[in-house]
């Protein structure tokens, strides 16, 4: 136990890391400066990091006994946050990412908002927030409709209701430990939409999760369009298997991605009867994604209309393969869309 947190913390931080070195001060010290009555302790998971992160940690450390540093062999994120949570001695736990800045008061807002008792998970809008280069662009375009997936949380800060109810697009949060233990903290399969699968197995409780506005945290996107296209690959891949095991985790634009891609690739075969609609049909979805970019892109230059532009079309379709790809590898979502058509029916019957 380290000295001077003799009693336990009101709050256990858990961040997992893997070669964040680039991030990883400034998230420390927002972590860090989290203002929390009881205190806080802060437990980084390590997945053998080989950029420097391990010998920040190691330093930051030695100057701040609160933290505590875990190795993660199975490296991948759920892991980390069960490792960290078996560590855990708060009685509630946060999440924070390493490449993303929380506010002073986001573990405290989401004590003080679980301390009502009528919600099991509380999280923030994730803002993304990139000063130059591809990850600018990605940052813009994820601050557009077309970005962000039909999913609240990217909504950005004072520009909605201080609250709202969330579906199984969640970003990070704050939870009492006794909910995560119940819950059996994350699903060890799922290596990339944790949060998402275990949102289904909440609100398939009858459990409720609130993204608060007051507790949004500025997201760095990825910067290159490799990296961003693996992104999302993996985020659909792992959507179906969500989606397939919670009927409530697939949505309508989810569909609506894997049949844009599907479309694409359907225009570009040498040959076939649904090539010509399938032109036409992605001539016209490029329109409306530069139209878009050229809303939202941080300058009207053509360089970062293009970039935002090609930062849509990546999401978009990296997703959707991803997506169709898991499809394939674990099973289609049946109860998912039998659930997006009961729906469909009933608003039907209610128009008319």
């Amino acid at each position: 136990m380290p000295t001077g947190q003799q009693t336990a913390p009101t709050a256990s931080i858990i961040v997992p890391v893997l070669n964040e070195a680039r991030w990883l001060e400034q998230t420390a010290a927002a972590a860090g400066a989290q203002e929390v009555d009881g205190g806080i302790e802060l437990i980084f998971v390590d997945g053998g990091s080989h950029d420097g992160s391990r010998e920040i940690l190691a330093r930051l450390a030695a100057g701040d006994e609160r933290i505590r540093i875990i190795d993660n062999p199975e490296r991948f994120i759920p892991a980390a946050l069960n490792r960290g949570l078996r560590a855990a001695r708060g009685t509630y736990v946060a999440r924070m990412d390493a490449h993303t800045v929380y506010r002073p008061d986001y573990v405290a807002r989401g004590i003080a908002r679980l301390s009502r008792g009528d919600v099991e998970w509380v999280t923030g809008p994730a803002v993304p927030a990139a000063a130059s280069g591809f990850a600018r662009c990605v940052a813009a375009a994820l601050g557009s409709s077309l970005g962000q997936g039909g999913s609240s949380k990217w909504s950005r800060p004072g520009s909605g209701p201080a609250e709202i109810e969330l579906d199984t697009g969640v970003f990070a949060g704050v939870w009492p430990r006794a909910t995560l233990e119940r819950l059996g903290g994350w699903h060890p399969d799922f290596h990339v939409n944790e949060d998402a699968e275990m949102a289904g197995r909440v609100l398939g409780a009858g459990g409720r999760i609130v993204c608060l506005s007051a507790m949004a945290a500025q997201y760095a996107p990825r910067g290159t369009t490799r990296g961003l296209w693996r992104q999302y690959w993996r985020f659909g891949r792992y959507r179906a298997m969500t989606a397939r095991r919670h009927p409530v985790a697939l949505r309508r634009a989810h569909l609506a991605s894997a049949a844009l891609t599907a479309t694409v690739a359907t225009a570009i075969v040498p040959a076939g009867p649904l090539r010509r609609p399938a032109r036409a049909a992605t001539a016209a979805y490029m329109v409306a994604i530069g139209v878009a970019a050229a809303r939202v892109a941080p300058t009207r230059t053509a360089r970062d209309i293009g970039g935002v532009t090609v930062a849509l079309a990546t999401m978009h379709l990296s997703w959707g393969a991803g997506f169709i790809y898991g499809c394939a590898r674990s099973g289609p979502p049946i109860g998912g869309l039998r659930r997006l058509l009961a729906r469909g029916s009933r608003a039907a019957a209610e128009r008319g």
